[in-house]
C-alpha cells in the first residue's frame, strides 16, 4: 500500500454521520475485521489529518500525577 500524505486527501463533512452501536452499520463489521496494523494505520492518518504538519512522528508520551 503507498503512503498518502494529508495534502492529498480532502474530508467531506457532508457525509459524516452518528450512529449507534446498536445500528447494523457495516464500519462496524469492517473495523471489526480488520488487522491491528490497519487500525493503527488508519489513526496515524487520522491524527496527521487533524493536526498536519504539527504531527511529529510518533506520538508523545504525556506524564501527570493526580493525588486523591
Amino acid at each position: 500500500m503507498q503512503p498518502v500524505s494529508p495534502d492529498d486527501l480532502k474530508l467531506d463533512r457532508t457525509v459524516i454521520s452518528v450512529g449507534s452501536l446498536d445500528d447494523d452499520d457495516p464500519d462496524f463489521e469492517y473495523w471489526a475485521d480488520a488487522t491491528p496494523e490497519d487500525r493503527l494505520r488508519r489513526l496515524e492518518l487520522l491524527r496527521r489529518l487533524n493536526y498536519g504538519r504539527r504531527a511529529t512522528g510518533r506520538l508523545q508520551r504525556v506524564l501527570s500525577v493526580t493525588t486523591f
